[in-house]
């Protein structure tokens, strides 16, 4: 089902008269791409804008620095935003980045290992974009700690401040840092942050 949306400001939510499997809400995001869509716990889905240009650049030196760190430390792998996981409270989520450990994806069947891994992964990392609301991306890190992960970052570009989200603590939050450091479980990860802003 092609969705028009042109009339609408997103983002929107959307109720199903009965909740999307796995494989429908794939093939239902598949045919309205480049929306991007998460699924809530209790069946409605979320429609949000592309993400526009300067994040994505961010985005991808995230990853790509996540990634480097991740093959030379080889303990776990690294998801980027199209990758969607299904967490306990069974909403279908897709952080800006991601570091599983392998110990948590050997631990899936072979048939939870199909479609959305049903797992939260220990370390997230979303961007701010300009049309986010602050509280509800705040929300979602909450949610991400709630569901498992063991540290999540949350970075806001524009103000060049870093949010740090973990267990049982208030978030700490770091003003124009010159880098962030990885802790626990991606003990030994070191984002440059000049490096993700890129020029000004």
């Amino acid at each position: 089902m092609n969705l028009d949306l042109s009339s609408l400001e997103l983002p929107i939510r959307l109720r199903p008269e009965t909740p999307m499997s796995d494989e429908e809400f794939m093939r239902f995001s598949g045919e309205n791409n480049p929306l991007r869509m998460e699924l809530e716990p209790n069946g409605e889905i979320l429609i949000m804008t592309p993400t526009v240009t300067n994040t994505g650049f961010i985005n991808r030196r995230i990853v790509q620095a996540l990634g480097v760190w991740a093959d030379e430390d080889g303990r776990g792998e690294v998801a980027e935003s199209s990758t969607g996981f299904r967490l306990p409270n069974g909403a279908v989520r897709s952080p800006d980045a991601a570091w599983v450990s392998r110990r948590r994806l050997e631990a899936l069947t072979k048939s939870e290992r199909k479609g959305f891994h049903p797992l939260c992964p220990e370390f997230v990392i979303e961007l701010t974009s300009p049309n986010d609301k602050l509280k509800d991306v705040k929300a979602k890190m909450d949610e991400w700690i709630a569901n498992g992960a063991e540290l999540a970052w949350l970075i806001e570009p524009k103000e060049r401040r870093v949010r740090v989200y973990r267990p049982g603590q208030e978030p700490e939050v770091l003003e124009d840092p010159s880098s962030v450091q990885g802790t626990g479980c991606v003990a030994g990860f070191e984002l440059v942050m000049e490096r993700v802003w890129g020029r000004r």
